[in-house]
């Protein structure tokens, strides 16, 4: 960096102009130079540039230099100062300095390498305050605060240090306190200024001029008002109030403002302390590497702020850092324990007022080798372990063949001290090599050669059981061994006595890692054992691999077609009589229409069975079929076509045969028509019947009835018929559907009961204005007379509606009131029994507003409500309450508690000094209250109140002994299906679950699998047997007690049938009969529960 002579030419006047230029040499650069103009230590022009300060560049691209100038337009006596221009470009770094000086007549200019002692500041926007006396000249003081304003925040840590501010966070608050406050005053002609700053010890001068000097003046500080004394000075100049404060201390950093009348003017006070000086520079140091190095210096007073840097980089005392900063009243010393060859560099000291730099020099010692390596032999899977020592503890780098070694899982590398070791637990083939370690920072090597030897070894891992090899007939084989040694070993094929040679139909062929046998156009002469040899210097390794030469099967015989139904038939076949010397794999199947010669494949999953069903045939076509066998290695020709055939079939049986009615002399029975037609369609059904005891079956209908209800008449009266019914169409007749049980031909009495739905045994809640339709189903035979009453009385047909069937009542509301709430008892009557039920239904709205709200109690920031449950609860138990506030000012109501469950409430948290007024709703299951109560007086929360004493309440014991909230039930089981067992139960502490069965605990069975969560207690059965059942025991204990509950489990036989099950109503049967319909559809049924004898049938998977 150079700059022109002309600099020091007096050129320049007050208020003149002045330019700095500055020219970088760019030959070797290949792009532009980073050139920063500063003013002082930190302060860059590049921001203040203006009206006053321009700053310009250029590029000569003949010459290939950069100039950058910078102009002082119309210079002020406060630009005097140190300036400093700083070029950079990646890792270089050029700086120089120089001082101007601004008179009244002739500006002096100097040029030094060094002038940052007694830098400056350039101030554009009016900064300074005043002006004190330093050591050895007078400078201008820079207000921080004016400093802070303007600068990024970036800087703000920069300038805290550079000025000694301490709590640089409330600086930052205050300046943006400041910031806010501009308004203008008044009271105040002329108000103080947004801050002022003096030295510790320094005296300070306040000064406001008020419009009106009558108005009385109070000044203050941080809100507590000053009283005049020694330490603070209060002065009176015509409209003039001027505050002196002496010996300004740390503890005098405050907030001021200054009130007259009912306006305030406000400032900041920042003291700040004098500048930390190094009394005791650093000094230049070599050493080598390896050594503790120390770098002291002393500052002018204890614990200052002092910070190193290395290079102009700054260092940390991290404790992750190789650096250590050590301080011991006013000695500062930066340690590093073993120095290192990059830790040669410049280091600096910096505080407030000064700084100092030395350079570190480290050098290496010399290196001596005191362990050479040593040349190795190993073999194959040993270690590898190459050590040598050298007379420096210093890195080093691995080498193999002139490549770097890394360390991995495989490769080891250890360094201790001056011992280096290079370790591979287990040797490979490419491990051989010559080897070289290379300490870091010398240059020399240390070599050794490491040679690796394996015996032969053959790797038929890729063969199949025996070391099999399957080739089909006709195919090329081309066997690759996979073989290891070193060196490389010699290979022999051979079959018998026969040596393969390298030539020929079959060959042999050797490559460095593997052997390859060759058989072209393999034919099944050719199968049997091959025996291959390796031989090398380390041994010998052979293996017999047995060849095994495969065809196509045989082409089956023609199949028979045995069985043929509506869209379906069923052939079988024979297998081939030669199955090609591989097993036969399975079939594939192809039909065809007669009269097509388009074959069409049934399954692409081969059929393992000499049996198969085609399906999804058209009824009336005639059809052929023929099979293929596979095996491994493919498909054999067809065989010959089967003898055409015609589908066609009756209807399945007809559905759901049950009885409709049965009379004296008649039963009639009812059913569904059959799940399958077919094409052939439906022509009716015929239905038969036979006396319990015979055999022969009577028609009752001699022509064919299309309906699917029919009654049989002229039957005598206590006899009992077996029923079945048969579809017909154009194919004959499908098989029967019977009736599972004898019917008696007499009529019976069925006893009235009422099947009230589970949902109608508690309590049917509904809101005003909704319907209300309950369908309550019953039995009863015959003619049953269904009756209703409301709270005893007969029920008002005009408001609600009742409609009566054979089987069930439906009672309706078209439109609920509460008027409509009470007790419904119905009352089902055949002849002289009957049978009664009763549903509470209940109408609910929303309630009424609670009674009276009363302020109870006012407390500091708290007050305590209290109220009564309103008069009308909606006809539902209240749920709770939605307390409100409304500040009297406003009357804007906020909700403060919801849901809130008892009459009296304590509301937290208000405001002191306003005044509230309270409202409450009531709520049930419909909502809110339509309106809610307020308090007639307010609440004023004051700002003395009185401490509100909590009350104590005893903890709340939960000990209970154990007990059973749902009981186990008596249960069938399917035998060869899963069957659990099931129970809640409750206590505290948690009760230890134990099972039994015939009072016999279940221990360690891995029949039984128990599961209990959340108090739920299982006991699963794996595929249960007869033996299995039995009586079932939960019993659980606690140390307050213990409970038990058990039930009954019957293990029931596969496909077990309605009958097994014990119904005691035609209810019951009905149900089972319907289970059983079910299972003959395919529908999984999981249970069949009759809850009133307390019996199920589990049926699970």
């Amino acid at each position: 960096l150079q700059l022109p002579g002309s600099l020091g030419t007096p050129v320049l006047v007050l208020s003149g102009n002045i330019t700095f230029i500055a020219k970088v040499e760019a030959k070797d650069l290949l792009r532009k130079p980073n050139v920063k103009w500063f003013k002082g230590k930190w302060m860059d022009l590049a921001s203040k540039a203006g009206k006053h300060l321009q700053l310009k560049e250029s590029f000569e691209r003949h010459t290939k230099i950069h100039t950058f100038e910078m102009h002082i337009i119309q210079a002020k006596e406060n630009y005097a100062g140190n300036y400093r221009c700083e070029v950079s470009y990646k890792d270089k770094f050029d700086s120089c300095s120089f001082d101007l000086e601004v008179t009244g007549k002739i500006p002096l200019v100097s040029v030094s390498g060094d002038g940052q002692d007694d830098a400056g500041e350039l101030d554009f926007s009016g900064l300074l305050k005043r002006r004190e006396i330093k050591q050895q000249e007078e400078e201008p003081e820079v207000d921080v605060w004016e400093l802070l304003k303007n600068a990024k925040p970036s800087e703000y840590e920069k300038i805290a240090f550079q000025y000694g501010i301490t709590d640089l966070r409330g600086m930052l608050k205050r300046l943006k306190r400041m910031r806010r406050e501009v308004k203008k005053s008044a009271a105040f002609a002329k108000g103080l200024d947004p801050a002022y700053q003096v030295d510790k010890g320094g005296k300070v001068r306040f000064m406001v001029e008020l419009a009106d000097p009558t108005v009385e003046l109070k000044w203050y500080k941080n809100g507590q008002e000053i009283r005049p004394s020694a330490k603070y000075i209060f002065e009176h100049k015509g409209n003039q109030r001027i505050l002196f404060i002496n010996n300004c201390m740390m503890t005098d950093d405050a907030r001021y403002y200054v009130t007259a009348g009912d306006e305030k003017c406000s400032t900041e006070l920042f003291v700040r302390d004098p500048p930390i000086l190094v009394t005791k520079g650093l000094e230049d140091t070599s050493t080598y590497v390896g050594e503790r190095v120390e770098l002291s210096c002393e500052v002018s007073e204890d614990d200052a702020n002092v910070k190193w840097f290395k290079n102009g980089v700054e260092i940390t005392n991290d404790p992750k850092s190789r650096y250590r900063i050590n301080v011991e009243g006013k000695k500062h010393t930066l340690i590093i324990e073993e120095a290192a060859k990059n830790d040669s560099a410049t280091y600096s000291v910096m505080t407030t007022g000064g700084q100092s730099e030395a350079k570190l020099s480290v050098d290496l010692r010399p290196l001596k080798i005191s362990l050479a390596l040593e040349d190795q032999t190993v073999r194959l899977g040993q270690e590898i372990h190459l050590k040598c020592e050298i007379s420096e503890n210093v890195e080093g780098k691995w080498y193999k063949n002139g490549q770097l070694i890394e360390a991995s899982d495989r490769v080891k590398l250890y360094h201790k001290g001056r011992i280096h070791r290079f370790v591979i637990a287990s040797a490979a083939v490419d491990d051989e090599g010559e080897y070289m370690f290379v300490p870091d920072a010398y240059n020399i090597n240390i070599p050794c050669k490491v040679h690796v030897v394996d015996p032969p070894k053959l790797h038929l891992d890729g063969l199949g059981e025996g070391n099999t090899v399957t080739v089909v007939a006709g195919n090329k084989l081309r066997l690759e061994i996979p073989i290891t040694g070193e060196p490389t070993p010699k290979v022999m094929w051979s079959k018998g006595d026969k040596w393969i040679t390298d030539s020929g139909r079959i060959r042999a062929e050797t490559y460095p890692d593997s052997s390859c046998l060759v058989i072209d156009a393999a034919e099944r002469e050719d199968s049997g054992p091959f025996r291959i040899t390796l031989k090398n210097e380390a041994g010998e390794d052979t293996a017999l691999i047995n060849i095994k030469v495969v065809d196509v099967p045989d082409p089956p015989e023609a199949p028979n077609v045995t069985e043929v139904g509506e869209d379906w038939c069923i052939m079988t076949w024979e297998p081939p009589a030669n199955d090609g010397g591989s097993p036969i794999l399975g079939y594939f199947i192809e039909r065809k229409k007669k009269q097509s010669s388009r074959w069409m494949r049934l399954n692409f999953e081969l059929c393992k069975e000499t049996t198969f069903e085609p399906k999804k045939m058209i009824e009336g076509v005639a059809y052929e079929v023929r099979v293929f066998a596979v095996n491994a290695v493919g498909i054999s020709k067809p065989s010959m076509p089967s003898k055409s055939f015609v589908p066609l079939a009756v209807t399945s049986p007809p559905t759901l045969l049950a009885v409709d009615s049965v009379t004296d002399t008649t039963v009639t029975m009812k059913w569904r028509p059959p799940d399958h037609i077919g094409a052939a369609g439906l022509d009716g059904y015929v239905v038969e019947y036979c006396f319990e005891g015979t055999d022969e079956w009577i028609v009752a209908n001699p022509e064919l009835t299309d309906k699917t209800k029919f009654t049989i008449t002229g039957l005598p009266t206590g006899s009992k018929i077996l029923v079945r019914v048969k579809a017909v169409n154009a194919a004959g007749e499908s098989e029967p559907r019977y009736h599972p049980q004898p019917i008696l031909v007499k009529e019976v009495v069925e006893p009235p009961k009422i099947r009230l739905p589970r949902h109608l045994k508690q309590t049917y809640t509904r809101r005003v204005g909704e319907t209300v339709n309950l369908v309550i189903p019953f039995q009863g035979r015959p003619r049953a007379k269904v009756s209703w009453q409301k709270n005893g009385s007969p029920i008002d047909k005009n408001q609600i509606n009742i409609r009566n069937t054979e089987n069930d009542t439906i009672i309706f509301i078209r439109k609920a009131e509460r008027s409509h709430s009470g007790e419904y008892d119905m009352k089902v009557e055949v002849e002289n029994l009957e049978d009664k039920a009763t549903i509470d239904i209940q109408i609910v709205d929303r309630p009424g507003p609670p009674e009276v709200v009363t302020i109870e109690d006012v407390w500091g920031e708290n007050v305590n409500l209290s109220w009564k449950p309103p008069k009308d609860d909606g006809n539902a138990a209240i749920t709770g309450y939605t307390i409100q506030k409304a500040d009297k000012k406003s009357m804007e109501w906020f909700t403060v508690m919801e849901h809130y469950h008892r009459t009296c409430a304590t509301i937290n948290e208000l405001v002191i000094g306003n005044e509230y007024y309270f409202r409450i709703f009531a709520e049930n299951m419909c909502g809110l209250s339509e309106d809610a109560t307020m308090t007639k007086e307010s609440a004023l929360i004051a700002k003395d109140g009185k401490v509100y004493k909590y009350p104590v309440y005893d903890d709340f014991d939960f000990s209970e002994r154990p007990l059973f909230t749902q009981p186990l039930v008596n249960t069938f089981a399917v035998a060869g299906y899963n069957a659990t067992l099931n129970c809640s139960v409750r206590g505290n502490p948690k009760p230890k679950i134990t099972w039994l069965k015939n009072k016999v605990v279940i221990m360690n069975d891995p029949k039984y699998r128990m599961f209990s969560n959340q108090g739920v207690c299982t006991l699963e059965i794996r595929k249960p047997s007869p033996y299995d059942g039995g009586n079932y025991t939960c019993r659980a204990v606690n140390e307050l007690g213990e409970a038990e509950v058990d039930c009954k489990l019957e293990v029931k036989g596969k496909g077990f049938k309605t009958s097994q099950v014990p119904c005691l109503s035609e209810h019951h049967l009905h149900r089972s009969q319907k289970y059983a319909r079910q299972m003959q559809k395919g529908v999984e049924t999981n249970f069949l529960t009759f809850p009133d004898e307390n019996i199920n049938l589990v049926r699970t998977k």
